[in-house]
């Protein structure tokens, strides 16, 4: 496979974590029967093996309990995790956590990083990210967003409606996205806030019911927000840049969804060639067929051109760039990607691919989902579509006759 120009570091923390899926994740996965909720017991098992390991939680910084490595190095150890739905959840790189803790640590005064940051690193408590709303309220356009907060003396009060805020049915605090200036551009008159879950007011509706519900521990909570009263120093950031601090969890949050699926995809991909090695079928092995290997070797050559995307992208934030449209592509490409890998699987291992015995049915849900959380496909080729054609060069069309001329 491509070698790619990862350091030192990053190698060493991506082979231990390697070492703690092989030996240890996958294993206790295989254990579970099909549909097997994950019980509190196995989580704590798997992130004091994590923890022997040495990969618990690398992207926070040592002081806040985490390993402290950068960014651009967790990348490969967060493709290790992904392997397993069990993975992110022993080594603490699961989400919404994870997106949750680095904007904590980016825009968290002292006091909330005590609080709630080191808490939260050590999976003392949970924690949801309560920005998306119900028609006619925010979504893939996040600018349409109708819930409030509004300042009352030393108080902010909270009025709104959210839905698919994941980890939040069981989640200890919400960080929750609001319109706290209604005369300006939302760009500008939105914050974030930090609400405890059982303060009075927050009404956890129900967990939405949803494709890939199965192999999704987090859920994803529907929430009303009615007169919900948080004091002033629970706004996190800056009041009215709620977007520019949303944007940069949403934008490293993405790649580490890449990674995590390209993990995904790999480990479908082994599952099928295992699986058609073995399979016997017209007079030899399913995988001696043509089609079966061009077809794994398609899908093997489009996740690592993901990964090749995601690296790219992490290389543009460590330069201090948003890289938007770098991230957009990588989300895009990488989704795509994996969700064709695991649907090669599904597909080659037939009845097998679709019974609950393997991960690859649970993958197969989750990753659909892919397309569309984290900003749908559509979005993000928007945001790609606007630089392309920011620099048109019209010179390109001189030899071109036009009509009567």
């Amino acid at each position: 496979m491509i070698s790619f120009t990862d350091s030192e570091a990053a190698t060493e923390l991506a082979e231990r974590a390697s070492d703690l899926m092989d030996e240890v994740v996958i294993p206790r996965e295989r254990e579970l029967a099909g549909g097997t909720a994950i019980s509190d017991a196995t989580v704590r098992d798997l992130r004091a093996a994590a923890r022997e390991y040495d990969v618990y939680a690398p992207q926070i910084p040592e002081e806040h309990g985490g390993m402290g490595y950068d960014f651009r190095d967790v990348l490969p150890t967060f493709e290790e995790a992904g392997r397993s739905l069990l993975g992110p959840i022993a080594m603490r790189v699961d989400a919404p956590d994870e997106g949750n803790m680095h904007l904590l640590e980016m825009q968290g005064t002292d006091l909330q990083k005590s609080e709630y940051l080191d808490p939260l690193v050590e999976g003392e408590i949970q924690s949801g990210f309560a920005m998306t709303e119900p028609m006619q309220g925010a979504g893939s356009d996040p600018k349409m967003i109708r819930t409030t907060a509004q300042k009352d003396g030393d108080e902010w009060v909270i009025d709104g409606h959210k839905w698919w805020t994941t980890g939040g049915v069981d989640a200890d605090i919400l960080l929750v996205f609001a319109r706290t200036d209604e005369d300006v551009h939302p760009y500008q008159g939105c914050s974030v806030f930090i609400v405890p879950a059982d303060a009075d007011g927050v009404d956890i509706v129900r967990n939405v019911p949803h494709m890939g519900s199965q192999g999704d521990p987090k859920g994803h909570a529907e929430i009303e927000f009615n007169g919900v009263r948080v004091p002033e120093e629970h706004l996190l950031g800056e009041e009215g840049n709620g977007f520019q601090h949303v944007q940069q969890r949403l934008g490293p949050a993405r790649l580490t969804h890449c990674m995590r699926f390209s993990g995904m995809a790999e480990r479908a991909l082994s599952i099928a060639k295992a699986y058609t090695t073995e399979r016997q079928a017209f007079g030899d092995s399913v995988a001696d067929k043509q089609h079966v290997r061009f077809e794994i070797a398609e899908q093997e050559t489009q996740i690592q051109a993901a990964r090749a995307l995601v690296r790219a992208a992490a290389d543009a934030i460590a330069a201090g760039n948003e890289a938007r449209v770098e991230v957009s592509m990588s989300k895009v490409f990488a989704a795509r990607a994996t969700q064709d890998a695991i649907d090669t699987a599904v597909q080659f291992c037939g009845g097998n691919g679709i019974g609950r015995d393997l991960p690859l049915a649970d993958f197969y849900e989750l990753v659909r989902t892919f397309r569309i959380v984290d900003g749908a496909d559509e979005v993000h080729l928007r945001t790609i579509a606007r630089e392309a054609f920011e620099d048109v060069d019209s010179e390109e069309l001189e030899p071109v006759r036009r009509y009567r001329e």
